[in-house]
């Protein structure tokens, strides 16, 4: 038994030939990402005929991840920060003249752009949320794509956390000193917010999600009201009322989505009407609830394309084309076109072509009892081609913490595979989407519990042969990173060496430095969890579980990753670290991108963080690299 060929670094980080495909509203046309220039930008193709496809967006700097498509054949529109700043701007394409520059919609130094609703009632029109006037207040605004005119639609009145747009009517959420959220109906004429109802923001820790207009004018939200799975229920704007819509008796929303916005939502609607037509829960795989009869056929259908889960999906104005990409372990992103009104299909793309299915890994779904008998989901992935017996390990830690691990590619569990790595991935307590009672099981337990956790899963992996206790490393990025520094300082005895990417070093600082935007919501999540660094009682137990107190400890090899310009995580967050432990002779490597924030964008800075970890990784666990086959 052998492993297989090693798959290059390039194969597994490069750009994707294709990705992220939408059809257009008509059904004759696909947007799709591509390289240009060595960054993702938007290209456009007629779906029936030979014509090639052609690049519609010039962006050299860094790549597009988010772009739409607007009910005028005429634009598009995409979004852009500036080196991983987080501060987005909406830009404006006309497709109908390629050699004319994008036009930024939100020209706002400083400034940060959300895209609320492209409304149907009202083409030709973006609702967007902006905080050009107060970096902590976001005001409601109206652009003309065509002109790119700008009107204030509402200013916001100092405690809206998020607006909610839906066919002219605007909603509302806040938060009180408390944490408590509370869903408002925006009464315009007197410049007010209707309380709707209340929610224990204990519940929420990274709010209300999703809110949804719906077309007469309620809004579905994700609620967990008198149980502990998040549901979908319609909220009665007149009443203030929850009328079920869809539950699972066992599964959460799939929310993972709502973390990103380049990842599909929960909830998946009519293009031409916003009727629901169904919604997603996520388990070890995913589930969708079909709620419509039309769309129960559509899934159908969809399904029969691939045994993957079914990721993102547009369709046309009718319903009739959809274009679908598919989420897999082994086969990442594969995109077809499914036309409903004739059952035919075909195959768009494959991301990554060269990636040959048959070679990658398997990830297996596992259940790790910790030791105070809570249930830990998690994940497997076993080297192919060899014996899974005294392997070196990798502990890959999600960030978040308010996230979690899912089935589905992903190049770095791939690679580390093919290098002859196990690779273990824990749900630790605070994850979400097991209910509400397993994400607040973490309040207090950061450095504690959430630890206790990620070690329980390295016992249990030694414990069934998989892994040699003498070969295991921790590798995450952001409460990942942190996690890896708290591996290295609480149970330096664990692991022989560890990576930490954008992670948190001083958890006081980290509060302290946190965007502007983010600093009023801090309650119901770090507040709550950790404690509030203002208190001086709190702050000492926070530097005590924060890694940069105890770096005396570390005497495991660590690399450390950061972007410098990381607006969550702090280039200080790493620098005082990195010092602190070179001060004393520690074995440490550090890489810092100056055109990166809380996580690598451009390949060759992605590239470059992998070829670094797979040799580190080779030289303190021994496994295979590029270097040393």
């Amino acid at each position: 038994m052998a492993l297989p060929d090693i798959i290059t670094i390039e194969e597994f980080f490069d750009s994707p030939v294709r990705a992220a495909a939408k059809i257009s509203p008509d059904g004759t046309r696909l947007a799709f990402l591509a390289p240009w220039e060595n960054r993702l930008n938007v290209w456009i193709e007629e779906l029936d005929g030979d014509a090639p496809a052609r690049c519609v967006t010039a962006d050299a700097t860094r790549s597009v991840q988010m772009y739409h498509w607007t009910d005028d054949p005429r634009w598009l529109l995409y979004l852009q920060d500036r080196g991983g700043d987080e501060r987005w701007h909406l830009h404006r394409v006309d497709l109908e003249n390629p050699d004319t520059p994008a036009v930024d919609l939100t020209p706002f130094d400083g400034a940060t752009a959300f895209l609320m609703e492209l409304p149907t009632s009202r083409p030709g029109t973006a609702i967007v949320s902006l905080n050009n006037r107060k970096v902590d207040e976001f005001d409601v605004f109206e652009i003309d794509i065509a002109t790119g005119a700008l009107t204030l639609v509402e200013r916001n009145p100092g405690n809206v956390a998020g607006w909610v747009y839906g066919d002219g009517n605007l909603f509302a959420a806040t938060q009180d000193e408390d944490g408590d959220i509370e869903i408002c109906r925006w009464d315009s004429q007197e410049r007010a917010l209707r309380p709707l109802a209340r929610f224990d923001g204990a519940d929420y820790p990274l709010g209300i999600f999703p809110i949804t207009a719906t077309p007469d004018g309620d809004l579905w939200i994700g609620s967990s009201t008198g149980t502990d799975r998040t549901r979908v229920v319609r909220l009665d704007v007149n009443t203030g009322t929850e009328i079920e819509v869809d539950s699972h008796p066992t599964l959460d929303l799939d929310t993972t989505g709502l973390v990103s916005p380049v990842l599909p939502s929960p909830l998946i609607l009519d293009r031409a009407t916003g009727e629901l037509l169904g919604v997603r829960y996520l388990g070890e795989r995913q589930e969708i609830h079909a709620l419509d009869i039309g769309f129960a056929e559509v899934l159908a259908g969809i399904r029969a394309l691939s045994d993957g889960d079914v990721g993102a999906l547009s369709s046309d104005r009718e319903g009739r084309r959809w274009v679908v990409s598919f989420v897999h372990d082994r086969d990442p992103g594969v995109t077809y076109l499914y036309d409903h009104g004739t059952g035919e299909s075909r195959l768009l793309f494959r991301p990554f072509p060269h990636l040959d299915p048959e070679l990658l890994a398997p990830m297996t779904p596992v259940t790790i009892p910790a030791r105070d008998g809570l249930a830990l989901p998690g994940f497997l992935t076993l080297p192919v081609g060899i014996e899974p017996t005294n392997l070196p390990l990798v502990l890959l830690v999600h960030g978040g913490p308010w996230y979690r691990d899912s089935w589905g590619y992903q190049g770095a569990v791939q690679m580390l595979a093919n290098r002859g790595y196990a690779v273990l991935q824990v749900n630790f307590r605070g994850s979400t989407g097991y209910g509400k009672a397993f994400t607040k099981a973490a309040i207090g337990e950061f450095a504690a519990a959430m630890h206790d956790d990620l070690i329980d899963g390295v016992n249990w992996a030694v414990g069934h042969g998989y892994a040699d206790p003498a070969r295991v490393a921790i590798f995450g990025g952001s409460y990942g990173g942190y996690a890896a520094l708290v591996g290295v300082t609480f149970t330096p005895d664990v692991f022989a060496a560890a990576i930490d990417y954008v992670g948190i070093s001083s958890l006081p600082n980290f509060m302290r430095t946190a965007p502007e935007t983010a600093r009023p919501y801090l309650t119901n999540n770090w507040y709550l969890y950790v404690g509030d660094p203002a208190d001086p009682v709190q702050e000492a137990d926070m530097l005590a579980r924060s890694p940069i107190t105890r770096v005396d400890r570390i005497r495991t090899p660590l690399f450390v990753v950061q972007g410098a310009n990381d607006p969550r995580v702090v280039q200080a967050e790493s620098d005082n670290l990195v010092e602190a432990l070179r001060a004393r002779g520690g074995d440490v490597d550090y890489m810092i991108k100056s055109d990166e924030g809380h996580g690598f964008v451009n390949p060759e800075n992605v590239m470059d963080m992998y070829r670094a970890t797979e040799r580190f990784l080779a030289r303190h666990l021994g496994g295979r690299s590029v270097d040393q086959p």
